[in-house]
């Protein structure tokens, strides 16, 4: 499908670069790397090979920091960053800024990704396609909303099922996506709805600093 060569494809506003080490059912042919981060909602693992950022994880292993007025929050890596992928050193100097500064994730460039679901022409892709593009920093949508930006206004519940699908949290921004009534909705299958509602203050504050 993808051929030999490298095929560019526009994500978000940017072009981004999927290789032929395509990871393919029942195959592994690309070569992946995790690096380990201690971040303000505990541990958070970066997996990533030359040609993009596979998955971001987050582990939920301690209860998210309490934000104060004081010191900027701080995003650690607990690993070597030597023999690591451009890539994988984008998204994790992109994590360490949504952590410290906020406000500034906007003007530094996103990693390229190399996972299926944010490939080719599905609903889920071009949900989460969406979702980057168009729902910024401090910006909420319902996914009623998402699903008419995405072209299909009745696949409301696809919406969701897309967001359990996002392979990138944080960097395609499913915590931004909310129910029409206002209220936050589930994340990470309800199991994380207090990081939910941590994030979208962490941006709401960050946003007024």
């Amino acid at each position: 499908m993808w051929g030999s060569s490298h095929i560019m494809t526009l994500f978000g506003g940017k072009v981004f670069k999927y290789g032929s080490k395509m990871k393919k059912q029942g195959e592994s042919q690309c070569t992946q790397k995790t690096i380990s981060l201690l971040s303000p909602l505990g541990t958070i693992q970066v997996s990533g090979c030359e040609n993009g950022v596979h998955t971001i994880q987050i582990l939920m292993d301690v209860a998210p920091a309490e934000r104060s007025s004081g010191a900027p929050l701080s995003c650690v890596v607990n690993d070597s960053l030597a023999e690591t992928s451009p890539e994988l050193q984008r998204c994790v100097e992109w994590l360490q800024a949504y952590f410290s500064e906020p406000q500034t994730t906007g003007s530094l460039p996103l990693p390229a990704f190399h996972h299926p679901a944010l490939q080719g022409d599905s609903f889920t892709s071009r949900v989460l396609q969406v979702l980057l593009r168009d729902v910024t920093f401090g910006k909420t949508v319902s996914y009623k909303r998402l699903a008419e930006m995405a072209g299909n206004p009745r696949a409301v519940r696809a919406v969701g099922g897309a967001m359990r699908k996002n392979p990138v949290p944080l960097l395609v921004p499913c915590h931004r996506v909310i129910s029409s009534s206002g209220q936050s909705g589930p994340y990470m299958s309800g199991k994380g709805n207090h990081l939910k509602q941590w994030l979208l203050t962490h941006e709401r504050q960050g946003g007024e600093g």
